[in-house]
């Protein structure tokens, strides 16, 4: 994987499986994200309200990868995902909402 996050253009990063994934929700991430999720501001109200669901987790951030490391497949990442567990993907889970919102 190339190049740490940039936080200018949105980007946030997780370190899973030994890899440093960076996130960016582009413009084409997010629409990728809602056609298979349905609307994004649905999206950041349940998880305002604490019911967004881990698939629905794992598929924002598997549009949202900038790169997809070798190997990985989405299972994989939702496996990963589960393994670093809720504290740790929060956090990531905020700046990604949070620029869902800002429309950066």
């Amino acid at each position: 994987m190339s190049g740490a996050a940039n936080p200018v253009r949105g980007e946030c990063s997780l370190r899973v499986d030994g890899c440093d994934l960076v996130l960016r929700p582009s413009f084409a991430a997010l629409v990728a994200a809602e056609g298979e999720l349905g609307p994004l501001f649905a999206l950041v109200e349940r998880a305002a309200e604490g019911r967004l669901g881990l698939g629905e987790l794992v598929a924002l951030f598997w549009h949202c990868l900038r790169e997809l490391p070798e190997g990985m497949t989405r299972e994989r990442l939702g496996e990963a995902l589960i393994e670093l567990g809720l504290a740790k993907l929060t956090p990531v889970l905020r700046v990604l909402l949070g620029q869902i919102l800002a429309g950066r």
